[in-house]
């Protein structure tokens, strides 16, 4: 690829992870998504979306085979200049080796799910992502994922809170650049994860009903990403243009020019 190297790249993702305003990054699926979402000159990252790769090759949300993954992740990272942050589901057998590879094709960063793995075990594998990120010799920003809300349960919020709060707290002091919580749109559940993990250090979805972003970076998120929502939206658009074709039959006439 043209332009910098990956380790600039990474260096480029880890000042905008650190950076007092929020990053947000807009999640594409292949290349001509990636290459829409890159010219818009608010754009300063990439962030792919593993459930939206796997839905266009045909699979549910995690049971993409390893192997497809990379391959949609390539496709993304060779249409773009931009850092690439990529989803890698929970990092399949062997996260360490996942995510060396992932580096391998120009990845500067990563989602990494804990699917609520035992507290230790969960631990261990962040360990082992980011010792392997640092054999390749790059500051790869692990946006080491928790599932202690989406996956609580029976249990109250609070209950879950404190859980994430907890292996967050782990994740970071294993080597993750940030954590990532979905579940965490409203004040009341934000709040207590900035003052648990520190202010700019945690990652949320946009997701319907979740607060703007301006109020997301007041109350110190670091990073907000929108996952396969994208992708739903854009698929929403397809199916309503060819319910009108099947109307009027007639293509809008704003419809942007081919290069």
């Amino acid at each position: 690829m043209a332009g910098k190297t990956t380790a600039e790249r990474a260096q480029t993702l880890k000042a905008l992870h650190e950076a007092s305003e929020i990053l947000r990054v807009v999640n594409v699926w292949d290349a001509v998504s990636a290459a829409t979402v890159a010219a818009l000159p608010e754009t300063k990252a990439i962030a792919t979306a593993g459930h939206s790769i796997a839905a266009s090759y045909g699979y549910p949300d995690g049971g993409m085979p390893l192997e497809t993954a990379l391959a949609g992740v390539k496709a993304v990272v060779d249409a773009v200049e931009l850092p690439v942050t990529a989803d890698l589901d929970d990092g399949y057998d062997d996260p360490a080796e996942t995510v060396r590879r992932a580096i391998g094709i120009g990845v500067v960063g990563a989602n990494v799910e804990d699917r609520l793995r035992p507290f230790e075990q969960a631990v261990a594998r962040v360990e082992a992502i980011t010792a392997a990120a640092q054999s390749e010799g790059i500051e790869f920003q692990l946006n080491a994922r928790t599932d202690a809300i989406v996956r609580g349960g029976g249990r109250s919020i609070q209950e879950s809170i404190e859980d994430a709060i907890r292996r967050g707290q782990a994740f970071l002091d294993a080597g993750a650049a940030l954590v990532f919580v979905p579940g965490a749109l409203t004040r009341d559940t934000i709040e207590p994860l900035v003052d648990g993990l520190g202010a700019g250090k945690l990652s949320v979805i946009g997701a319907p009903g979740a607060l703007p972003a301006a109020e997301m970076q007041k109350l110190g998120v670091a990073r907000i990403s929108y996952g396969p929502y994208t992708q739903r939206v854009a698929l929403r658009a397809l199916r309503d243009l060819a319910a009108d074709l099947y109307g009027s039959g007639v293509i809008p006439e704003d419809t942007p020019a081919l290069n």
